[in-house]
């Protein structure tokens, strides 16, 4: 059955498309431009449901080659940070499979690099432009460009006239936060990324949000997601607190935790449970092997790459959120015994109160930000 009702006079589109065939409207774009990585009986369900509702697409499509540089610009705010790398690489990929070419200008979060970007890749004539890891206030500059060719942010808060595409980094929070919780843990220390991150923020608000409905106590510190900044904290039996487990904002950030841990004879996951967020290659071959949230940038290059060529075909195209799943493995457990709980066995009994105090120990639902910065240069490195 045709998805649009009788007598519609409506052009059919890729997502109707999508809806009769079972798949997603990116597998849809990926058949259309004769993706390899589409197994056969997947294309010939897409081209069933193409020819069942007489999908044609728009004029634009078919001149695409000629009146374009299929040239897309990127614009990356810390490339070297592994959220970042690994998007752009998976837009690169999903681009060549599109017989499209990425150009990319990487950044460190000040405005007037940002500026220059835009203008050199505009420049270079790209066709569409986008911007992985956008500010937390979206320039002018964009919605400007957006008047010329399709602005796709990736990351953030949707911004009226502009794309939008992003992995959910609150319900990877949450997940996380309500995993630990289930585990009997009411005391929580999260490790957040920068305050100038648009994904340390979002993942910061979602497991406070998180610990509050649960009734549960989280401690919130600011890192800048390298393992030094983790380290500090799992090092700082003041900054740890009565924290009975650790969710980092990235992997990095908890391998430094666990080191931490360890130079105060702590162990995980069986006196403090630590979580990451990424999934980075490796995490599961750590000591021991992290639990983490997974991130799926190879659907998420796709989904960039799909908003942009219907955007350039004038089709119509809706924000795209992909799921990320939570992966468990050996560093969190439920909790453990009173009296390891509290112990620094480095021969330091944790006090109470003073040191929940000092690691910015919030009780669930207030929304107050981070109270201590670790490392004062946190700021610099935004993800």
């Amino acid at each position: 059955m045709r998805p649009e009702t009788p007598g519609s006079t409506k052009r059919p589109s890729i997502y109707d498309v999508a809806k009769l065939a079972g798949v997603s409207h990116m597998t849809v774009s990926r058949v259309l431009n004769k993706s390899a990585n589409i197994k056969p009986a997947t294309r010939e369900r897409v081209q069933a449901a193409i020819d069942e509702i007489h999908y044609r697409p728009s004029s634009a499509a078919r001149t695409l080659a000629t009146q374009r540089t299929l040239r897309i610009g990127a614009m990356v705010n810390a490339p070297t940070e592994f959220g970042p790398k690994s998007t752009l690489l998976a837009l690169e990929q999903a681009a060549r499979s599109s017989r499209l070419s990425v150009v990319a200008f990487s950044h460190r979060g000040s405005d007037d690099e940002f500026a220059e970007g835009i203008m050199q890749l505009e420049d270079q004539g790209v066709d569409a432009l986008c911007v992985i890891g956008p500010p937390l206030k979206t320039p002018a500059i964009l919605t400007e460009m957006a008047n010329r060719m399709p602005v796709v942010l990736v990351g953030g808060e949707p911004v009226d006239g502009l794309l939008h595409v992003d992995i959910d980094q609150a319900r990877g929070a949450r997940a996380v936060v309500d995993y630990l919780v289930g585990l009997g843990h009411r005391s929580v220390l999260h490790i957040a990324g920068p305050s100038s991150s648009t994904v340390g923020v979002a993942r910061r608000r979602a497991a406070v949000a998180a610990a509050a409905r649960a009734g549960v106590r989280v401690g919130v510190v600011v890192g800048d997601w390298s393992s030094e900044s983790g380290f500090q904290v799992g090092a700082d039996r003041q900054i740890m607190g009565d924290a009975t487990a650790v969710f980092a904002g990235n992997d990095q950030m908890a391998l430094g935790v666990i080191h931490g841990l360890s130079t105060r004879r702590l162990h995980v996951p069986d006196d403090i449970s630590v979580v990451g967020f990424d999934d980075m290659p490796g995490a599961a071959h750590l000591m021991p092997p992290l639990t983490t949230v997974r991130q799926d940038f190879d659907e998420l290059g796709e989904a960039v790459m799909s908003a942009i060529i219907l955007a350039l075909r004038h089709e119509p195209v809706s924000s795209t959120t992909i799921p990320p799943n939570l992966v468990i493995r050996n560093s969190a457990a439920p909790v453990a015994a009173e009296a390891s709980r509290f112990i620094d066995r480095a021969g330091l009994e944790t006090t109470h109160g003073s040191s929940s105090a000092s690691s910015g120990s919030e009780r669930a639902g207030d929304p107050g930000g981070p109270r201590v910065q670790i490392p004062p240069s946190a700021q610099k490195n935004p993800r």
